[in-house]
């Protein structure tokens, strides 16, 4: 555990800071599977693209499995299926 003060005297967690702001390999490739869906299906202004079966369970990037949400819709259904696993 690397606890240090930094240049202001707060006690920072250096080894915990890495972790959180360097991602492991599957999330960055996520990320990027979501970008090319965001490519691939045009959505009007104020509308994200949605993964009608998500990708974590077999969903891919075909215009058929995607939708045009808003925000709010898309957050609503991935929280409902994060409570759901717990």
């Amino acid at each position: 555990m690397t606890k240090k003060r930094d240049g202001r005297g707060r006690m920072r967690d250096y080894d915990k800071e890495y972790k959180r702001d360097h991602k492991p390999k599957k999330d960055r490739e996520d990320r990027a599977k979501r970008n090319s869906a965001a490519k691939k299906k045009k959505c009007p202004p104020g509308k994200e693209v949605d993964h009608k079966k998500p990708l974590s369970k077999g969903g891919s990037n075909k215009r058929s499995n995607l939708r045009c949400v808003t925000r709010k819709t898309n957050s609503a259904r991935s929280n409902r299926a994060r409570g759901k696993k717990k």
